[in-house]
C-alpha cells in the first residue's frame, strides 16, 4: 500500500467537499480580549475574535492570571505524575472541593479535559454495570458518543430534547436492568437548551441514572454559575454533572460531580483518569480562583452582561435580515447551508473586515446545515457589534447568501 498517497487522497477529499479545516494562527492579547493578533502568511494584523469559547473572558481575568503565577511560583510547572503517583497537588484537592460545593454534591473529580471526563466516565459506568443500557440524546457531543461506544454496552438514541421519545424507549426495556440517560444542557451548535426537569422526571419514573453535560453552561447560568440545572432548580436530582474549566471558567480541564461512591468508583476504575498525568498545579490554581469568582458578585454581573450582549447581537442581526437560527442561549448561530460558501464567508470576514469566526461544517453539524457560530462575550462593545453586523451585510451581498424571511 502507498501510505503517503492514501493520506494525501483522504485530505484531498476533504478539500474537494469544502470542509478541510484551516487553523487561524492567533495571538491573544492579555487584558484586551476579544482582540488578538492574526499571523496570516507573512503579515500580522489586529482582529476581533467572535467565536471564542472563553465565554466570559476569564482567560484574561487579572485575578486568575495572578493565581496561576502564584501557583507556578509555589509548585513549579507540572504536576509530576498521575494523580496516583505523586501527581495529586493540594490545588487539585481544593479545586475538587470547590466544584463539589458549586454543584451541591458530595465530591468531584478532575480530568485533563471535558472530553476525557465524558469518555472515561461513560465508558467506565456503562462497561462495568452488568446489563447497563445507555440512552443518548441524538445531538450529544462526540465525546459522549465515544464514551458510549467504548462502554460496549447496549444503547438507545432518543430524539433531540424529546422526553416523550425517551420514555417510549425506557418503557420498552427490562425494568430490572441498570439504565443511564445522557444529555447536554446547552447544545453548542444550535444554542438550544434541554428540558432538564422533564428528562429527569422521566428518568426517575424508570429508575434510570442521569448524566448531564454542562460544559457550555457552567460559569454562565444559575445564581452561582453552576449551570442550567442550577438555574432550573433541579441540580440535586441529577446523578452525574459533568463540566469543563476551559469555557466559562477560562482555563483548561474537565470534571464530574456526584455522590462519593460514584466518584470513587470512577476514580478507581476509570482508565482515562488513572493513566493520565494530572493537570499542572498552576492550572488548578487559576481554575480555583475563577470558580470562586464566578460564584460571587463578579460572576453575577458578568452573566447579566453576557446575556444582554447575546440578545443585542441577535436582535441587530435579525433586523438586518441575517438568518440567525433560533437560540435561547448565549450562542448565536447563523445559517449558511453550504460548506464552500461558509468557508468563503469566514475568509472574507477575516480578510476584509478583520473579524474572525470559524466556519462550522460536517461532521460537527449535519450536511446542509453549515453555519457561522458567534459567541458574544461581556467584553464585546456596541461598536464591535455594529461593525460585525455591517460586515455580515457586506459578505451576504457579495456572496449572494440567503437572507432571513
Amino acid at each position: 500500500m502507498d501510505y503517503e498517497r492514501f493520506f494525501a487522497d483522504k485530505i484531498a477529499e476533504l478539500k474537494a467537499e469544502g470542509r478541510y479545516r484551516v487553523f487561524a494562527d492567533l495571538e491573544r492579547k492579555a487584558g484586551r480580549f476579544p482582540e488578538a493578533l492574526s499571523h496570516q502568511g507573512e503579515g500580522v494584523k489586529d482582529v476581533t475574535v467572535w467565536c471564542s469559547n472563553d465565554y466570559l473572558g476569564n482567560g484574561q481575568n487579572p485575578a486568575v492570571l495572578a493565581a496561576m503565577r502564584d501557583g507556578m511560583d509555589k509548585c513549579g510547572a507540572g504536576a509530576g505524575g498521575t494523580r496516583n503517583i505523586s501527581g495529586t497537588n493540594h490545588y487539585h484537592v481544593l479545586l475538587e472541593r470547590e466544584l463539589a460545593d458549586l454543584h451541591g454534591t458530595e465530591t468531584a473529580l478532575l480530568f485533563t479535559s471535558g472530553y476525557v471526563a465524558n469518555i472515561t466516565t461513560l465508558a467506565t459506568l456503562g462497561a462495568m454495570m452488568p446489563g447497563c443500557i445507555l440512552y443518548s440524546d441524538a445531538l450529544n457531543h462526540n465525546s459522549m458518543i465515544e464514551g458510549i461506544r467504548h462502554s460496549r454496552t447496549d444503547k438507545r438514541i432518543f430524539k433531540h430534547n424529546d422526553p416523550a421519545d425517551l420514555e417510549r424507549l425506557l418503557a420498552a426495556d427490562d425494568p430490572d436492568l441498570p439504565k443511564m440517560v445522557i444529555f447536554e444542557s446547552v447544545y453548542s451548535m444550535d444554542g438550544d437548551i434541554a428540558p432538564i426537569e422533564e428528562i429527569v422526571e422521566v428518568s426517575e419514573r424508570y429508575n434510570a441514572m442521569t448524566f448531564i453535560d454542562e460544559v457550555h453552561a457552567v460559569g454562565m447560568y444559575g445564581p452561582r454559575g453552576a449551570g442550567v440545572a442550577e438555574r432550573d432548580g433541579v441540580m440535586d436530582r441529577l446523578t452525574v454533572i459533568q463540566g469543563t474549566l476551559a469555557k466559562g471558567f477560562g482555563v483548561v480541564g474537565g470534571y464530574i460531580a456526584g455522590s462519593s461512591n460514584l466518584i470513587d468508583f470512577v476514580r478507581s476504575y476509570g482508565q482515562g483518569f488513572i493513566f493520565t498525568t494530572a493537570l499542572p498545579p498552576a492550572i488548578a490554581a487559576g481554575a480555583l480562583t475563577s470558580v470562586r469568582l464566578m460564584k460571587g458578585e463578579q460572576g453575577v454581573k458578568l452573566r447579566e452582561r453576557h446575556q444582554e450582549r447575546a440578545q443585542t447581537l441577535m436582535t441587530k442581526l435579525l433586523d438586518a435580515g441575517i438568518p440567525v437560527m433560533p437560540s435561547v442561549s448565549h450562542i448565536v448561530p447563523i445559517m449558511v447551508g453550504d460548506p464552500v460558501l461558509c468557508k468563503q464567508a469566514s475568509d472574507e470576514l477575516m480578510a476584509k473586515h478583520d473579524i474572525y469566526v470559524q466556519p462550522i461544517n460536517y461532521p460537527t453539524v449535519a450536511r446542509g446545515t453549515e453555519r457561522l457560530r458567534f459567541t458574544p462575550t461581556p467584553m464585546h462593545s456596541d461598536e464591535d457589534i455594529d461593525k460585525l453586523v455591517d460586515a455580515l451585510q457586506s459578505v451576504w451581498e457579495n456572496l449572494s447568501l440567503k437572507r432571513a424571511a
